[in-house]
């Protein structure tokens, strides 16, 4: 039997895939119980352009619990402000296999609002 994260990756991996067979830019997302993280990839994969967390100093100051939609929505606005600022306006979401839904969803809509592309 396959575990949930086996599973997970797996389903991250076919994502991923295709988004290499497209060569965008990719907003990549990653979530624990307590906080939730997010990276720009460079279309090769190899580099990491900018990335936020609920473990920076600024969003700490603003939640308390990096674990809830409220944090999410942050990290969201950080990492589009982030990648505006290095000119990039057109991504690939890569939800790493995860639903989405509840954090992810929150963290990819403020990421739209704030002006990213998907």
């Amino acid at each position: 039997m396959i575990d949930k994260n086996l599973a997970r990756l797996r389903r991250a991996r076919q994502t991923r895939l295709r988004i290499r067979a497209v060569g965008a830019v990719r907003l990549t997302v990653h979530r624990t119980n307590g906080h939730i993280y997010a990276q720009l990839t460079s279309a090769a994969g190899d580099k990491v352009i900018a990335s936020a967390s609920t473990l920076e100093k600024d969003v700490r100051s603003q939640v308390k619990n990096g674990g809830n939609r409220k944090a999410a929505e942050i990290v969201g606005q950080r990492i589009a402000v982030k990648g505006k600022e290095k000119g990039i306006e057109k991504v690939a979401f890569d939800r790493a296999g995860y639903k989405y839904h509840g954090r992810v969803k929150a963290l990819a809509e403020a990421a739209r609002a704030s002006g990213l592309k998907f």
